[in-house]
């Protein structure tokens, strides 16, 4: 079906629900279950859900060469092959979205829909200060500090101001335990990811979820996505990075509302 051969699919993936496919690409430094976690039940409710994780996530083993965007998004399509959906939508989040869009760009008629939250077409002046800090911290070993840099840029304003002193320690904590060891690999995958030349070739209906309080992936990330992809809408959620911690709901109805009207389930 694609002029580009798919390889085996050799990552650790995560299979749920039935009927029409949607393949996910997880964000950087996190997997299938940490990106999308709170909503994965209901994104299966009526569709057959595949996600990958990349190198370092999850039970996939690290990678000692560099990562490469075709790799993820060729292994992402290969994976949905294998559970035996010739034809899928795709999700991608943050890092994910540069791997999703890679992924319809190079396999076009596997793909029947696009739908992308925080995310990015190539790196910005923000994110080629934040992803170099983010790597050297992964590799000191210090997950405390890592965990207090996480979730000061990755939480909104709202979420992160309403929260206790104790809920707040309590959120470093969990991310510090939640870190995956190929972390440095993707925040340097991070800063060389770049599919604006993939925009034009999207054929498929995609959806831009922009992610308004977000200091990693700015609006302007965003609306650049909406406007190179042709017909793409775009729609907007208050949050920071985290839609999955501050609005799960929400963010799980914008994305299976865009999908039920592309005949992709409820």
């Amino acid at each position: 079906m694609s002029a580009h051969t798919l390889p085996e699919a050799t990552f650790a993936r995560t299979v749920l629900g039935s009927g029409p496919g949607l393949a996910l690409a997880h964000g950087a430094g996190s997997s299938t279950a940490g990106t999308y976690g709170p909503i994965l039940e209901n994104l299966a409710a009526h569709r057959t859900v595949v996600g990958i994780d990349y190198p370092g996530s999850g039970d996939t083993p690290r990678s000692t060469t560099p990562l490469q965007l075709d790799d993820l998004a060729d292994q992402l399509v290969a994976a949905a092959v294998a559970e035996g959906l010739d034809t899928f939508a795709l999700h991608g989040y943050s890092l994910g979205g540069p791997v999703a869009i890679r992924a319809a760009a190079r396999h076009p008629e596997r793909v029947t829909a696009l739908v992308l939250t925080a995310t990015f077409p190539h790196r910005d002046h923000r994110l080629a200060l934040a992803l170099p800090v983010w790597r050297k911290l992964a590799e000191s070993g210090d997950r405390e500090l890592l965990a207090q840099f996480m979730t000061m840029m990755a939480l909104g304003a709202d979420a992160l101001e309403s929260m206790p002193d104790e809920q707040l320690q309590q959120i470093v904590g969990f991310t510090a335990a939640g870190v995956e060891g190929g972390t440095p690999e993707h925040a340097e995958l991070g800063l060389r990811a770049d599919v604006r030349d993939d925009l034009a070739r999207i054929k498929a209906p995609t959806l831009v979820i922009s992610t308004t309080q977000d200091w990693f992936t700015s609006t302007r990330l965003h609306r650049r996505l909406a406007d190179g992809i042709p017909g793409a809408e775009l729609v907007e959620i208050p949050t920071g990075h985290l839609p999955m911690v501050e609005r799960p709901e929400e963010w799980q109805k914008l994305i299976t509302g865009f999908l039920a009207q592309h005949h992709q389930g409820a």
